[in-house]
């Protein structure tokens, strides 16, 4: 395990899909697609857009089609979508996607009541996409759930989320992630499970998702980033939430975890300027204010010149 920060870090923007998915204002296509466009102009390279699922579960995402057909050619953006099962994928395909996201899912309880089935079997459909999905010529990135701890289940066991990543990393994969779904991760357990995932799967890039219920989420990312972790999740605003994990809020706020990792001089080549737009743009649409801090307070450099 290092213990170093990288110079640089990726960050992965999910507000659109897993920022939206359990909000009950429901933001019009126009808007979505304002969104991802204002992120890919602030210098996100990778945007998870939409999710593939039943649009009676989670309504908000009723129209990804319709906001994926818009914004799949945005130059230089890897857009992506979540995909659950077979079918998902298929529409993954139609819509001309290069990055597919999966989730596995470390316990049998969120596993049926997030995907219908448990967690083996999670597996054993990664295992057929897997291959579909490298013939294809798609990325390919896979979400353990509840990787930290489940609403459910409670404390989840180091093995069994281990033995979930060899299994994936077996099916063949680009990209592993670790998500804090609930947001009861602490910085101990980020550097404890990513060592251990990085010795299960040597040479597998590692990712890592936070939620901020707890207000671990920041505390969490760098020690994440200390530990290996190249990959980082985030929400514009700080929007965000579970259908089916209770008690579960947002996501780590892409403007506050920029502002984070400027003052660490990790580069990101993100605009902070440019988010705090965004977010006081989505703020008007949502009508109301979001989590995030950065957005709010005076930029750093106008303190010193005041």
């Amino acid at each position: 395990m290092t213990s170093q920060r990288p110079t640089s870090v990726d960050i992965v923007e999910v507000g659109p899909r897993d920022g939206l998915q359990n909000d009950s204002h429901l933001l019009s296509t126009d808007a979505k697609v304002e969104m991802i466009r204002r992120l890919a102009e602030a210098g996100l390279r990778r945007i998870e857009a939409a999710s593939f699922v039943n649009p009676k579960r989670v309504p908000q995402m009723a129209d990804a089609e319709a906001v994926l057909a818009r914004v799949v050619d945005l130059p230089g953006v890897s857009v992506s979508g979540l995909v659950l099962n077979a079918r998902g994928f298929e529409r993954a395909l139609a819509a001309k996607l290069r990055e597919i996201s999966f989730v596995a899912v470390a316990t049998d309880t969120m596993a049926t009541r997030n995907q219908g089935t448990t967690a083996l079997g999670l597996v054993e459909t990664w295992s057929d996409l897997a291959v579909r999905a490298k013939d294809a010529g798609l990325f390919r990135s896979v979400t353990i759930a509840v990787a930290f701890g489940c609403p459910f289940e409670g404390e989840v066991a180091l093995d069994r989320v281990i033995d979930i990543a060899r299994a994936v990393a077996e099916s063949g994969v680009d990209e592993i992630s670790l998500a804090d779904t609930i947001g009861v991760a602490t910085p101990r357990m980020v550097e404890e499970r990513f060592a251990a995932l990085a010795r299960a799967v040597p040479g597998v890039p590692m990712r890592a998702h936070f939620h901020n219920t707890r207000n671990t989420g920041y505390a969490n990312a760098d020690a994440a980033l200390r530990s290996g972790v190249t990959v980082l999740d985030a929400s514009l605003g700080g929007l965000g939430g579970c259908p089916f994990a209770p008690g579960a809020t947002g996501n780590i706020a892409t403007e506050d975890l920029v502002s984070m990792l400027e003052r660490d001089r990790v580069a990101s080549g993100i605009s902070l300027e440019a988010l705090r737009d965004a977010t006081c743009w989505l703020e008007g649409e949502m009508g109301r204010r979001l989590p995030g801090h950065a957005a709010h307070v005076t930029p750093w450099p106008a303190v010193l010149a005041a």
